[in-house]
């Protein structure tokens, strides 16, 4: 059922699964620790999953992954190239059998290794498209990266401790990219690339970075334990290696904020408020040194991105009247176009749960403005869209197209 079908909601899928494993309502609901009722009206769709870990409990009961009841879309195009190369060819490239065995396949390319400059050139273009939100055109070309990156590790380049640290930076940029688009799977075959290359490259700054990738792609297959476990020791670990500099490194100071954000969010998701506002806390308390929001080592870490991470959490922890009260006035004109339209989503989401239908679209639009492809691959977006289009008594001409560009509806 995954990949087809999108317009379907949460909860048919849920009836899907509970089918095809032969449960009855009252069984699968034994399983997660809820009521029959309960389940019988998600199903049903007169109450919504909005808990990423109530979903995630449910996937692991119905041996099937958080993905496949999200319902994530396969099919993301290059915007000036839609013939161009998707998410087949990067799970190629990410899958290439050669790498199996260099016994049986002598690698090739120790003659003529990939140049160092040019690999890094695009890299570094293609993660500011990423920041942009467009993952179509990253899509497009991560393909061949995945494949320099393969062979910058096999070559004979004088830097090989910068070979692997580019393969390391071009396997977390895949990682992201795909958990964006809900290859959650995949997201977590290009962090564990990313952060073997990142071992390899004996770069402290290089293993944090990709330590975030790893906690990212943890919490998209539902492990938010694992996730709150990586993200946090990366943290410490990273303070620890650069000693006094942890204090006022701008990198140090960008990477450990970013990975207390990532903490943060895990324990949200996996329900421990304590731990979760901890988290936030680290985080605000290295945004507070660094001073200004920056992007240092692409992070975009500063005390704005920890304001946006607060609505996220807070939509996690289901403190919806907070989240309402404080995250509409935040100035999100110095972060991003990605980080702009995640904050404009989670709000939207907010409002539709909050029954306020025309200002959840308001905010979806604006986040179309912002970065049209992440909104049209979010499944928080789909399902919010999905809600606003069943509960709408005309047609509201922007939220037919919206909901057809983001397959809310056949």
């Amino acid at each position: 059922m995954r990949g087809a079908g999108d317009q379907f909601s949460v909860g048919e899928r849920v009836t899907f699964y509970r089918r095809r494993r032969g449960l009855t309502q009252r069984v699968l609901a034994d399983l997660v620790g809820r009521s029959e009722d309960w389940l019988s009206k998600i199903e049903r769709g007169e109450r919504e999953l909005r808990r990423l870990d109530v979903i995630a409990e449910l996937a692991q009961a119905l041996r099937v992954s958080v993905g496949d009841l999200l319902g994530q879309p396969v099919l993301v195009e290059a915007r000036e190239k839609p013939d161009h190369e998707d998410i087949p060819a990067i799970r190629t490239a990410l899958m290439n059998h050669r790498r199996l065995s260099t016994v049986l396949f002598p690698d090739q390319t120790r003659q003529h290794p990939p140049r160092l400059d040019a690999v890094e050139q695009l890299t570094t273009s293609s993660r500011r498209r990423f920041l942009n939100g467009e993952l179509g055109d990253v899509i497009a070309v991560l393909p061949r990266l995945i494949t320099e990156a393969q062979n910058l590790e096999d070559g004979t380049a004088q830097n090989l401790h910068h070979a692997f640290a580019l393969s390391s930076r071009i396997h977390h940029l895949a990682s992201s990219t795909l958990t964006k688009v809900g290859e959650a799977d995949l997201a977590w075959i290009a962090a564990e690339r990313a952060m073997a290359a990142a071992d390899r490259s004996s770069e402290p700054r290089v293993i944090a970075a990709a330590a975030r990738a790893g906690a990212s792609a943890l919490m998209a297959i539902g492990r938010f334990d694992d996730s709150l476990q990586v993200a946090s020791q990366a943290a410490r670990w990273i303070g620890q290696q650069v000693g006094s500099d942890a204090r006022t490194d701008p990198v140090v100071l960008s990477l450990s904020g970013m990975l207390y954000l990532r903490s943060a969010e895990a324990a949200a998701l996996a329900g421990d408020r304590q731990t979760a506002y901890e988290m936030l806390e680290m985080a605000d308390q290295a945004a507070k040194r660094l001073g200004a929001d920056a992007n240092y080592w692409q992070t975009n870490f500063g005390p704005t991105n920890v304001m946006l991470h607060r609505v996220s959490i807070g939509l996690d922890l289901d403190d919806i009247a907070t989240v309402l009260n404080f995250g509409p006035d935040i100035d999100a004109s110095k972060v991003t176009s990605e980080r702009a339209a995640s904050w404009r989503i989670h709000l939207a989401h907010a409002f539709a749960v909050s029954a306020r239908d025309d200002e959840a679209l308001g905010w979806l639009l604006a986040a179309q403005e912002d970065a049209a492809q992440l909104v049209w691959h979010s499944a928080l977006a789909r399902e919010t869209v999905r809600s606003l289009y069943r509960r709408s008594v005309g047609r509201n001409q922007g939220l037919v197209e919206l909901a057809e560009r983001c397959r809310a509806i056949a």
